[in-house]
């Protein structure tokens, strides 16, 4: 089993400690080194078992974190970071998913107020203490109290990104396995929602002993949780993976029902009651000519069940794909066959939301592009940060260097093989103005505003103004929300994007997958309100590309056709737009 991940984290916990004590450049030294790492094709332990040389090959990993790594996995510690810890015995993951608490607010109420944990940051906010702490205030101390009990639940559910991955290593295996026929995974996580609980996971085979047995010995597996006839449960990662083993000729009846949402299958369920029938996990069943079809769970003739497309076929309906089981109107467009035809990843032929080392990325403009280019792109807008509120000092760019940087993505453009768009992620203010000239807006081939403060209230109208802006041509992650650490602003989603939609902005689909902002829900009242939207990644290195497929199944979730999806044309049609 790779330890990339459980080496990952600790090169975060690495540089949370730092950023506590206010350490100027380490950290986000720590923390490239962590995302390399996580991203890395092969085990890190085998690595680490050549030496710090061979491990300082990782792009961002230099000699002394290299050094620590190999110490890591030789030893279970690193001395350092146990010293840290020791000298700062906070719980830094839980204090931080109190939104507006970052590491260096950790650090200073620890200083301040001896703030260690959860119930301690809450027992100083509710006896006042916390406003009396120099640079903080009666709004910051209120606002953090209203964090807390999001801050409690939020750990509970897992990030896409780290759950997906996961399961879909245990269903790879299982499908490697002689006893299994089919398998595939259910739940929340294959209707791709934004975070997830347990990964589940569905086999069909007439042998759940087997399965069950080579379940528990996957080399994935750190501990098996428990083993039955027919469920399991194991941890991979940190992720708990449950297993159900049903009947082949069952797989189909069950997906559907393991798959849900509750509400959906609720309705799928009223639907086939009106038709005299019964659908279940185990099939759909006639019981037009039964007395009692309460009597049993296979009561009546059964009709479908070995597939999902017969099971809807049997109740009058299309196939729903997985993205749409909500309980938001499917049912009835499926039964009249009217569903959309959701976009596929495969339409998307550009990212236009990026960033270089010109601000917080980790690689060259040429390497974007290059990078881009291998991955199949047609198109990038290169979109750092500019200065302004919410970004750190030293890391957004000034109307100088903008027009500087126009100039080097120009001449980067003029050798590529892909079109090159020199953009920017400008900050949207308190009143909806932008943190860049006009003049310097008007130079550029595409402008990005997004917020990056003031991310809790209401904020419709301050997103409506920014979309106003002549020059302003998508509006990012929009909400600013933070899975499991901060909610993000509160949006009429209908009246913002019909002002996007009269101004010809668009709303991004952030890929991000601890933002995926907008969300789902969200994605669908903005097309209904008429909006385009984009699909973006907001990459800070060329491996995070790759999340432009949360990004593809938001937007599903959202009802997106590929004519919804700016990303979607040509790059012709792309300046088009913009112009």
């Amino acid at each position: 089993m790779s330890r990339n991940d459980e080496v990952a984290r600790r090169l975060e916990t690495f540089a949370d400690l730092l950023e506590a004590q206010d350490v100027s450049y380490k950290p986000r030294t720590y923390r490239r080194a962590a995302e390399n790492v996580r991203d890395y094709p092969e085990d890190i332990a085998d690595l680490a078992a050549d030496g710090k040389e061979a491990v300082a090959e990782i792009d961002g990993v230099g000699d002394a974190i290299s050094a620590k790594i190999v110490e890591y996995v030789e030893t279970g510690e690193i001395e350092e970071l146990t010293e840290l810890q020791a000298e700062m015995p906070v719980e830094m993951d839980a204090l931080t998913r109190v939104e507006g608490v970052g590491p260096k607010t950790v650090g200073t109420l620890y200083e301040e107020l001896g703030v260690q944990t959860l119930d301690d940051l809450e027992s100083a906010a509710r006896a006042g203490e916390i406003q009396e702490v120099p640079g903080f205030g009666p709004k910051t101390e209120q606002n953090i109290l209203d964090g807390i009990d999001f801050a409690r639940t939020a750990h509970e559910r897992q990030l896409l990104d780290r759950a997906r991955p996961r399961g879909e290593r245990v269903r790879d295996a299982l499908l490697e396995t002689e006893a299994v026929e089919r398998c595939e995974l259910a739940g929340s996580i294959r209707r791709w929602k934004p975070t997830v609980g347990d990964v589940d996971v569905l086999v069909g085979s007439d042998q759940p002993e087997a399965v069950i047995e080579a379940f528990q010995s996957l080399d994935i597996a750190d501990t098996v949780i428990e083993a039955g006839t027919s469920k399991a449960s194991l941890r991979t990662e940190g992720v708990r993976v449950d297993l159900r083993v049903v009947d082949d000729e069952e797989f189909g009846a069950a997906l559907q029902y393991f798959t849900g949402s509750k509400q959906h299958n609720v309705a799928v369920r009223n639907r086939a009651l009106d038709r005299d029938q019964k659908v279940n996990e185990y099939g759909v069943f006639d019981i037009s000519e039964v007395a009692d079809p309460d009597s049993g769970q296979r009561v009546g003739e059964r009709v479908a069940g070995v597939d999902e497309e017969g099971m809807y076929d049997a109740l009058g309906m299309e196939w729903v794909p997985p993205e749409l089981r909500e309980d938001r109107g499917e049912v009835e467009r499926a039964a009249a066959g009217d569903l959309p035809d959701l976009l596929e990843q495969s339409q998307l032929r550009g990212d236009l939301h990026m960033h270089s080392e010109w601000s917080d990325g980790g690689n060259s403009i040429t390497e974007l592009v290059d990078a881009a280019a291998e991955f199949g792109h047609e198109y990038i807008a290169v979109t750092d940060h500019a200065s302004g509120p919410g970004i750190l000092s030293g890391v957004g760019l000034d109307d100088d260097e903008l027009y500087e940087q126009i100039e080097r993505i120009e001449a980067v453009a003029a050798e590529a093989e892909i079109e090159v768009f020199a953009g920017v992620e400008a900050n949207i203010e308190a009143d909806g103005g932008i943190s860049v000239g006009d003049d310097v807006l008007e130079a550029l081939d595409l402008v990005v505003a997004s917020p990056h403060s003031g991310l809790d209230g209401e904020g419709t109208e301050r997103l409506a103004e920014a979309a106003r802006h002549p020059e302003v041509d998508v509006l990012g992650h929009p909400s600013g929300r933070r899975l499991n650490q901060r909610a993000g602003l509160d949006l009429d989603v209908e009246r913002l994007a019909a002002v996007a939609a009269e101004h010809g902005t668009a709303l991004e689909i952030n890929s991000t997958p601890g933002r995926l902002d907008l969300p789902g829900r969200a994605v669908k009242q903005a097309l209904d309100a008429g909006a385009t939207v984009v699909i973006d990644t907001d990459a800070h290195e060329p491996s995070s590309f790759e999340y432009i497929r949360y990004g593809a199944h938001t937007a599903r979730r959202g009802w997106a056709e590929a004519e919804d999806v700016l990303n979607t044309r040509p790059a012709e049609e792309i300046q088009a737009f913009v112009q």
